[in-house]
């Protein structure tokens, strides 16, 4: 609550963020922490069979994921960072305070990474006959630290999921060892390896007239069908140290509010994609001239459907709480709530325009409140609308503040996703009278980028 609020009323601060993290996810799972140790093991195997033109293949297929990790995959990670702040900076200093030699660390690893991928891509014609084994050594070097990278993030991923000892203890290395981390790395590096062997594929659809195309593919195949045992042990550790609350929001994770009880069809079809991508390469590991070139981006396609839903799924499950049991998704701390719950949040809010509300300004008061407790998800009209929501609470009857701020007061117990609400009963009811009057003259709120401070 010490920073001045971000809000877009059109597609909602949720998936601004959602938007950009998942691309970056796709992209930084496929063609870094995946597709680096893919390329390095491929340019071994076409090295150790003395055959120059599956190392030329496997330099192409570099090609691709060198541009697009440092140029769309480089902006999305900087656009996380970005979004982030302006979203929910409480959550993000919360997170820098706690992890600050963590992220030090890996701003070093990152750094590094992207000097030896440039290095590791511009001496790839150069680097040859008696060479070319440093050029191995320097691909094992990148595969490592791109490796690296990514195990630095889960900690704090995992964190934001179970804090484990630290709300007790405060410590960095209670932090860092909380007990999803594992389970979390375990089940993305083999879902990583997969995923570049995925995107490794889609390159070579587009590849032509070259007899040696097979052999890469196979070699691919095969690379996908090793991990995918490891992917289903990581995936199975992972699911039971979730803890029991946010599994309970699996059904709306999955499929959203309106059809969570298709949450089974959901979870089905995402396993099946799984199981595609894996008969395909089945395939293509043992008869890789007889799967045509259009069926090669398919395995590809559906791991990007599967990463973004099991992005959506770790975003949405850990609510009502943006860190876990310490910070809510609405940017309140937990230890603040009670004092909040007495006091007004607008009392303690140093950008709030009103501070005491009366009857002349209850409708302002009720769009500040809006800002406060419910912009970082919803919007007015836009994306995840209050106005939809609360329309389809009523039942399709005319919106009625008494029933509205009733059913806030208890929203969390009805909704467990939801955070309890943080205001007094004046705000609630303030908030609830904005609902109202934003439905019926058609309101939007824009957030303090746009508006000013005061």
């Amino acid at each position: 609550m010490e920073f001045p609020i971000f809000h877009l009323d059109l597609i909602g601060n949720r998936l601004l963020i959602a938007i950009i993290a998942v691309i970056h996810a796709i992209i930084s799972h496929s063609m870094a922490v995946g597709g680096v140790p893919l390329v390095a093991w491929l340019e071994w195997r076409g090295v150790s069979k003395g055959n120059y033109e599956l190392d030329r293949l496997t330099r192409k297929i570099l090609f691709v994921f060198f541009v697009v990790t440092t140029s769309i995959g480089a902006m999305t990670g900087v656009g996380i960072w970005f979004s982030a702040t302006l979203v929910n900076p409480v959550a993000i200093g919360s997170l820098l305070r706690v992890f600050f030699w963590t992220w030090f660390v890996e701003w070093i690893v990152f750094v590094t990474e992207v000097v030896l991928i440039l290095f590791y891509y511009l001496t790839w014609d150069r680097w040859i006959g008696g060479f070319k084994k440093r050029h191995l050594r320097l691909g094992a070097v990148l595969a490592f630290a791109s490796w690296v990278t990514m195990a630095l993030i889960v900690a704090i991923l995992s964190f934001m999921m179970d804090t484990g000892n630290w709300n007790t203890d405060r410590q960095f290395l209670s932090a860092m060892t909380n007990p999803i981390y594992v389970p979390q790395l375990m089940f993305r590096t083999p879902l990583a390896m997969i995923m570049a062997g995925a995107a490794a594929l889609c390159v070579l659809a587009w590849v032509r007239n070259n007899e040696h195309v097979s052999e890469m593919k196979r070699a691919i195949g095969r690379w996908i069908l090793a991990w995918s045992p490891v992917l289903a042990l990581g995936a199975y550790k992972y699911a039971h140290v979730i803890p029991e609350y946010m599994a309970s929001n699996a059904p709306v994770a999955l499929a959203t509010q309106e059809f969570a009880d298709w949450y089974l069809f959901v979870e089905r079809l995402s396993l099946a994609s799984i199981a595609t991508v894996i008969i395909c390469a089945m395939f293509i590991a043992v008869r890789p001239m007889m799967v045509p070139r259009l069926i090669l981006p398919l395995p590809f396609v559906l791991m990007i459907g599967f990463m973004g839903q099991f992005e959506r799924v770790r975003e949405f499950i850990r609510k009502p709480y943006a860190i876990a049991d310490y910070l809510y998704a609405n940017g309140i701390r937990v230890e603040d709530f009670d004092k909040l719950k007495t006091d007004g949040i607008l009392k303690h809010y140093p950008y709030a325009k009103i501070q005491t509300i009366n009857d002349g300004n209850r409708i302002e008061a009720g769009r500040e409140v809006f800002l406060l407790a419910c912009s970082r998800c919803h919007t007015v009209y836009g994306v995840n609308s209050v106005i939809t929501k609360f329309k389809g609470i009523s039942g399709g009857l005319p919106l009625d503040e008494g029933v509205m701020s009733a059913w806030m007061a208890g929203m969390h117990h009805v909704r467990p996703f939801m955070p309890p609400f943080p205001g007094n009963d004046l705000e609630r009811d303030a908030l609830a009278a904005f609902v109202v009057k934003a439905e019926k003259e058609n309101i939007h709120v824009e957030g303090m980028q746009s508006s000013g401070l005061w």
